[in-house]
């Protein structure tokens, strides 16, 4: 079986999706996680948040790397929940230490020393991910592959949904920056947020997570279960864990190479994911996820955060 090594670029803390997607990571043996990097921002927090679950994971010595905590042209407010390290952090994590280099710095450094070998999951804002291609042109051909969480499509689902995503919403520029860097190079798969809104997580699945006995899944259910939202709905969305899950087990998703460009000039649209089938003079960019098994994404999703 051919591991994939991926580098997992998150705002973790806000949606505890970004913690089951880490979890999910950490539970797949397809998988090996070469480092983690934090963005939008306290990026610190962010870090610490995921040496935590590292730590209580039995994890010591992967490389947590803190990002841009504001967006690139600094035009976009940047959204804080306030919640953030709520039933995980501790004072005494405050001794836990990230790494010294910048998320870019790591990015760059990982994916040029292994060329070819690494897959850039992105969860959260794409602000790392543009200025890590600003910085290192060859980035895009060195990489084995980009998989975001990010925007949204159409079609019925979507007319229940806001025309554009939080991550894409936060820094278009940098979003319309990474999709136009990367098509040069590594093949870029998306997975939107009308695909991602029919995966949901419930108390049941929590309770099967806790079952493991240990501390690491209690605080992973625990993050869930604090989250505003799931108090006030009874259940949540995988959006982050989907996107993992489609680089795992492809089947999952049904994608279409389309090209998919990311307006930033639109007062009410800026951050839109436009996406056409492709044309002669207009090839595709991306593989855009257009539906989901969600039964079987679901089942997938919780029995390996169950079990791992």
């Amino acid at each position: 079986m051919a591991i994939q090594r991926i580098i997992l670029d998150t705002d973790i803390g806000t949606n505890p999706d970004d913690c089951l997607a880490m979890a999910l990571v950490l539970a797949s043996r397809e998988l090996e996680l070469v480092a983690v990097t934090t963005v939008h921002g306290d990026v610190s927090l962010r870090a610490r948040i995921a040496l935590k679950l590292l730590r209580l994971r039995g994890i010591h010595g992967l490389p947590v790397a803190m990002g841009a905590d504001r967006p690139l042209l600094r035009k976009r407010p940047v959204y804080w929940a306030g919640h953030e390290g709520q039933g995980l952090l501790e004072p005494a994590d405050k001794a836990l230490q990230p790494s010294k280099h910048h998320a870019v710095d790591l990015i760059m450094d990982a994916v040029m020393g292994r060329p070819g070998e690494i897959t850039l999951v992105a969860i959260g804002p794409l602000t790392n991910v543009a200025l890590a291609f600003l910085r290192e042109p060859r980035l895009a051909e060195n990489l084995a592959g980009l998989v975001v969480m990010g925007g949204v499509v159409g079609g019925t689902q979507a007319l229940h949904l806001p025309r554009t995503e939080h991550n894409f919403r936060s820094d278009p520029e940098a979003a319309q920056l990474a999709l136009r860097a990367v098509p040069a190079g590594a093949p870029v798969t998306i997975v939107p947020l009308d695909v991602t809104t029919q995966v949901f997580i419930r108390p049941h699945d929590l309770e099967r997570i806790r079952t493991a006995g240990d501390a690491y899944h209690h605080a992973v259910a625990g993050q869930v279960s604090l989250y505003p939202p799931f108090v006030q709905r009874g259940w949540g969305y995988l959006h982050d864990p989907l996107a993992v899950a489609a680089l795992i087990e492809p089947s999952l998703v049904t994608t279409e190479p389309l090209r998919a460009v990311v307006e930033t000039a639109g007062e009410q649209t800026a951050g839109e994911l436009l996406v056409a089938l492709p044309v002669p003079d207009a090839p595709a960019t991306a593989d855009v996820a257009l539906e989901v098994d969600a039964p079987r994404a679901e089942r997938f999703i919780v029995d390996r955060l169950a079990a791992g």
